[in-house]
């Protein structure tokens, strides 16, 4: 009895300061607020979520880890306060991208020079997005001009190996691709499908830049070529942006506790007009392996569900089932996601059409 007395007298303070610790870890939040939060930009919860032990690479249900999410907001207040607790600059997202990628996507000057300035690889090894192909599809002319400035590689090529050019010819950025140019941007490799800068400039009937990217012999003859030799275009549609801001206001005032209905009947506005458009008939062309991956906000781990497409490659993508398969996704993380692949399908020239039913499959089930 004396050694068990003795032995309680001894454990006793430990299991005190296990219990005192125990609410501070209490405190931390899951993967919604979390993103919900530091979209908001409150760098003072941030903060605090920090000091009482969060993971500096907590990732949550959408975009990434802290960093990446005030990346993409262009919030370097945010950036800097994760990247002094330890997070990573180059740690990558569920769709290998990083925060440069993201903050380069969405336009965030002052964050990506901040990314480089603090270690953010520039370029990346292999066949990958960069920020280069995110800045130069999404017309960002000056930060294109930025990232050159600062070495970035102008003949990068993607894991479908569009190259960089490709992507500001397909969205007919005419500055950029005679910046690209001038930095030495090659025409002439071709993609996956075999096709080349020149291709998407026809097929895209922009005759300026197919001029820009040709010679003279290339062109007399791309013009004299019946249009279909070209494919059909597929334009990117900013329906899935929109989706995506109102999904974002959406959540950001459930988490303030106001009323969504208007934002709610702009959505299913918003969803009308995507079923609409998905009811054109468009050409079937087979593309590369594309893959949705879910996962309900608030799901344990190993929870949750996985939309997928594959387009004949399944063995790309580690962890994938048969090929030719679409399961079926639900919830707003789904829909977060799917707007992702949607964006990355749409960079990479790809068919959106299945993607889209997806969109509005995901979005039906949340607003019933």
């Amino acid at each position: 009895m004396n050694t068990l007395f003795r032995l309680a007298r001894h454990l006793l303070p430990v299991l005190l300061l296990a219990v005192l610790a125990s609410p501070a870890r209490a405190g931390l939040p899951d993967s919604t607020r979390f993103t919900v939060v530091l979209e908001l930009g409150n760098v003072a919860q941030a903060q605090e979520w920090l000091e009482e032990g969060l993971p500096p690479d907590f990732v949550g249900d959408r975009i990434g880890t802290g960093l990446m999410i005030g990346a993409w907001e262009g919030n370097v207040p945010m950036m800097e306060l994760f990247v002094r607790h330890g997070a990573r600059v180059d740690q990558t997202n569920a769709l290998g991208e990083q925060a440069l990628q993201l903050a380069a996507w969405q336009g965030r000057t002052e964050a990506v020079r901040w990314l480089l300035d603090h270690g953010a690889s520039l370029n990346r090894q292999g066949k990958q997005w960069s920020a280069l192909h995110y800045a130069a599809f999404a017309g960002h002319t000056e930060l294109v001009r930025l990232l050159l400035a600062r070495g970035a590689d102008v003949n990068a090529q993607a894991p479908n190996q569009s190259s960089v050019l490709m992507m500001a010819v397909r969205e007919g950025h005419e500055d950029t691709v005679q910046d690209l140019l001038k930095a030495g941007a090659d025409p002439r490799p071709a993609n996956d499908w075999g096709d080349t800068a020149l291709t998407w400039a026809m097929r895209y009937n922009n005759l300026k830049i197919a001029k820009m990217v040709s010679s003279a012999a290339e062109f007399a003859q791309a013009v004299k070529a019946p249009p279909e030799v070209f494919g059909t275009p597929v334009r990117s549609a900013p329906a899935p942006a929109e989706v995506s801001e109102i999904l974002r206001q959406i959540r950001i005032a459930r988490a303030q506790g106001q009323n969504v209905d208007d934002l709610e009947q702009a959505l299913f506005a918003m969803a009308a007009k995507l079923r609409a458009e998905a009811a054109v008939p468009r050409p079937k062309r087979a593309p590369n392996a594309l893959y949705i991956t879910a996962r309900k906000p608030g799901t344990g781990a190993g929870e949750g569900e996985r939309a997928e497409l594959s387009y004949g490659a399944p063995d790309s993508h580690p962890g994938t089932g048969k090929a030719g398969t679409l399961a079926a996704s639900s919830g707003a993380g789904d829909v977060s996601e799917i707007l992702q692949r949607m964006r990355r399908a749409q960079a990479e020239g790809k068919p959106v059409d299945d993607l889209r039913q997806a969109l509005l499959d995901a979005v039906a089930r949340m607003t019933k």
